[in-house]
């Protein structure tokens, strides 16, 4: 190839990536557990709340839904789940950590992270790694499980998670949603029985899996995870974050 040659490609090359290139484009990169990520079957009733935000987003923003049924903190960083999201990281990136559901399972050495402890000190890990990549770091707070009382009162039984995951955000100077508080409180003035809606409640002789029903109140319907996913884009827009430049509908079509 002769040097004119040459530097007509490289001008080509050039002219294509800058024809390519979106200033306004941006990236957010989902971090969390079950109630977050993605599902893999469209027969099953289940979504992650994140599977349903690119609904209320404008295709501008590129997202990643890293989230995986059944991790934690400290099982996100041992499976190496975290230092790949690391290796795909670009300057200016947005991260949205959310954890808690598993952290608090005491009896599960390889996912338990106490919430007063090594949970706080995973998320601070979290932060700085971001950080470093010059990324910008998000914490959100654990999603509500419906478990009411007797009396129609909600029990928030990850609340230490979230008051650890605000403490932090406080601590770091890092944007904090406060998604237990915002989905607890939706779901008390739902009451016990209109909220039944936003979880997984299967009826008997229709799946295999489950040939007498289930009742699961942690896992998120359809309906639950678009509620959630509004529940977040409304709190970025409430907080003016930069990411609410990029929410295209806070109702769905």
């Amino acid at each position: 190839m002769t040097l004119s040659s040459a530097l007509m490609a490289a001008t080509l090359t050039l002219a294509l990536a800058l024809a390519s290139y979106d200033a306004n484009a941006a990236r957010l990169h989902l971090v969390g557990d079950s109630t977050m990520s993605n599902k893999v079957s469209q027969a099953y009733p289940e979504r992650g709340w994140g599977q349903l935000l690119p609904d209320f987003l404008q295709p501008e923003l590129q997202l990643f839904n890293h989230a995986a049924n059944g991790r934690s903190t400290r099982r996100f960083v041992s499976e190496g789940r975290w230092q790949a999201l690391l290796d795909q990281l670009q300057p200016g990136d947005y991260v949205l950590i959310q954890f808690g559901h598993n952290d608090q399972k005491a009896d599960d050495p390889s996912r338990y992270a106490a919430a007063d402890s090594d949970y706080p000190d995973f998320l601070r890990q979290f932060v700085q790694d971001v950080r470093q990549h010059r990324a910008q770091p998000m914490l959100a707070s654990s999603i509500c499980r419906r478990h009411f009382n007797a009396d129609g009162s909600l029990q928030r039984n990850l609340a230490e998670y979230a008051a650890a995951t605000a403490m932090v955000a406080q601590q770091m100077e890092v944007t904090f949603v406060d998604l237990q508080q915002l989905s607890c409180d939706y779901l008390q003035t739902q009451g016990p029985a209109a909220s039944q809606a936003y979880f997984i409640q299967v009826p008997a002789d229709l799946y295999q899996k489950f040939p007498t029903g289930t009742e699961d109140n942690t896992h998120l319907s359809v309906q639950g995870a678009a509620r959630v996913a509004q529940l977040f884009i409304r709190e970025l827009r409430r907080q003016q974050h930069p990411l609410a430049a990029f929410i295209e509908r806070e109702l769905l079509p």
